[in-house]
């Protein structure tokens, strides 16, 4: 172990205690729960390849009433993905009672409203379990750095809300809203190495195969035709 303290000796605090606190739900690659591990060892690339770790995550996907979507740059005491943009919040549900509630995805959209007011500040009566649109789940593997990574099965959960928002600095650097160009233009700039601007893989595997039509889904207030939660997409970057 002694190694492992060296080699997160400069960890932040806050990242820190997240990460050996929270327990992630390990599932298969069908969805179905067979265990829990820290936060902390779901994203160790090397437990990862090593004993096929795979867990449980979410990504939800905030409209505001103009329909332009809510982006946040991740802090840059992140442990993953420090100072990359993503879409509104990316998590995990915790392997505790309200967040294993698998009828309805209840257990998902529980951990989506907590996690939005840890780090965006949302506060729950502005995001109700019950105005999240779970759309599909997909599953990916992406790699940091050398030492951190994740392998998740995520659920993409779509939300159209005009909310306040107050972000912790603990979890997000710069938060903005974007319509389809502006995130065409963001995407551009990352592919060109422009402005030091990087792209979540996560956030990029969503935009590179759903988003815009999804978003033609948000406009016309026809989410309800898009959803299919029976597929498991596996996407590679």
């Amino acid at each position: 172990m002694a190694a492992a303290v060296v080699d997160d000796a400069g960890m932040d605090a806050v990242q820190k205690r997240l990460m050996f606190e929270d327990e992630c739900i390990l599932v298969d690659e069908k969805d179905n729960v067979v265990g829990h591990e820290s936060k902390y060892n779901c994203h160790l690339m090397e437990k990862i390849e090593s004993e096929n770790l795979l867990h449980r995550a979410f990504s939800v996907f905030l409209f505001n009433s103009k329909y332009e979507l809510l982006l946040q740059q991740r802090s840059a005491t992140k442990v993953t993905f420090p100072l990359v943009w993503t879409n509104t919040c990316c998590s995990h549900p915790l392997y505790r009672e309200s967040e294993l509630i698998q009828e309805d995805y209840l257990g998902v959209r529980n951990a989506a409203q907590r996690k939005l007011l840890d780090e965006l500040g949302i506060p729950a009566e502005d995001a109700p379990v019950d105005q999240f649109t779970p759309l599909g789940r997909m599953l990916y593997k992406a790699p940091s750095d050398g030492k951190w990574g994740e392998h998740e099965l995520d659920y993409l959960l779509f939300i159209v809300r005009d909310v306040k928002v107050q972000p912790n600095p603990d979890e997000v650097a710069d938060i903005k809203y974007v319509n389809r160009e502006e995130l065409k233009e963001l995407i551009r700039k990352a592919d060109a190495g422009e402005d030091g601007v990087k792209i979540s893989p996560w956030f990029r595997l969503v935009v590179d195969n759903f988003l815009m039509g999804w978003w033609d889904h948000v406009e016309k207030g026809t989410l309800g035709e898009a959803v299919d939660m029976e597929t498991i997409h596996k996407l590679k970057e």
